[in-house]
């Protein structure tokens, strides 16, 4: 096993993990990254950003990951690959270890592990993904101005999802697999009365095809009834809307969490329950799911990190 210690740990990296990462650098507390199972997080599978304020022309999800880490390594962070598999926040200084034989104490710590979206799991899934298959319709519903889209899910998330992209699209199908929505009474009525969102209830989606981009949906309506029936819904975009997984079951022995599993942070700050740990990103914000927001908050953990490593003498 190879130890080193820090007086701050960020786990996890993305636009969060990586603006920790650039803060704390500059403020001289050199940071230990571990970028985690995706590298970058979720915005390195997206194709064209072109909401991140600074970038007029758009940029690539891997390409704006790779600027951020760039900086952060340019002022000092030592970023290193592997996943955190443990952790013991029960005495500090706190311990972690990784997937790759590394044993880590730190002072602080800065969790910016993100969620990661839920899919149907299809094999058509990810060979669309950044090519039709989206997870985040305020991300990539730009895209599909005036063209034909389709959202699974029915509950508020999806309905939002839905409106949103009626904004944008010409067409959207909402694919709904029972005979109801689940949505808010508001929600619901906004949808069925919005003139281009067509909602296909009782319907699965059995696969998706196109040859390089996306062209369309295999589905199944009334699935294993006397009145199934299979048909092709020709789209250029598939959005899902069925919810998130954060990535925090390593830390929920120690870190308040809430039903759904994000870590609970208090008030308008970065803290969790564990003083001298912080959650930042993703992992803590059930509600934007920005990469603006995710970075936003791991400048506020960094912030907060200064504060109690200065507090705390350390």
């Amino acid at each position: 096993m190879n130890q080193i210690s820090t007086r701050c740990l960020i786990i996890g990296s993305g636009p969060a993990g990586y603006t920790a990462a650039i803060y704390t650098s500059r403020a001289n507390i050199a940071p230990l990254v571990i970028e985690g199972q995706q590298p970058g997080g979720q915005l390195t599978t997206t194709t064209e950003v072109e909401n991140f304020p600074g970038q007029p022309n758009g940029i690539t999800g891997p390409q704006l990951m790779e600027d951020l880490r760039t900086q952060a390594l340019k002022f000092g962070a030592d970023i290193r690959s592997g996943l955190v598999t443990e952790v013991d926040f029960s005495t500090r200084p706190f311990k972690a270890k990784t997937n790759n034989g590394l044993e880590i104490t730190a002072n602080s710590i800065i969790i910016s592990t993100g969620a990661s979206a839920r899919y149907l799991g299809l094999p058509d899934e990810q060979k669309y993904s950044g090519l039709g298959v989206s997870a985040c319709a305020t991300c990539d519903g730009f895209f599909y101005r005036g063209k034909r889209v389709a959202v699974v899910g029915g509950g508020d998330t999806a309905c939002e999802e839905a409106l949103y992209l009626s904004n944008l699209a010409a067409d959207v199908f909402l694919i709904v697999r029972k005979p109801h929505l689940r949505a808010s009474k508001v929600m619901q009525e906004r949808v069925l009365n919005k003139s281009n969102i067509k909602v296909l209830f009782n319907t699965n989606t059995a696969g998706l095809f196109g040859e390089e981009y996306l062209e369309g949906a295999h589905l199944v309506e009334n699935a294993g009834k006397e009145n199934e029936q299979h048909y092709d819904l020709p789209i250029d975009g598939f959005f899902l809307a069925i919810g998130h997984n954060p990535n925090t079951e390593v830390f929920r022995q120690y870190i308040d969490c809430d039903a759904a599993g994000y870590i609970k942070v208090k008030g308008e700050t970065t803290h969790t329950n564990v003083p001298g740990i912080f959650a930042a990103g993703d992992v803590a914000d059930p509600i934007y799911r920005q990469a603006i927001t995710a970075a936003g908050m791991g400048c506020k953990a960094a912030l907060d990190v200064e504060r109690f490593l200065n507090e705390e003498g350390l």
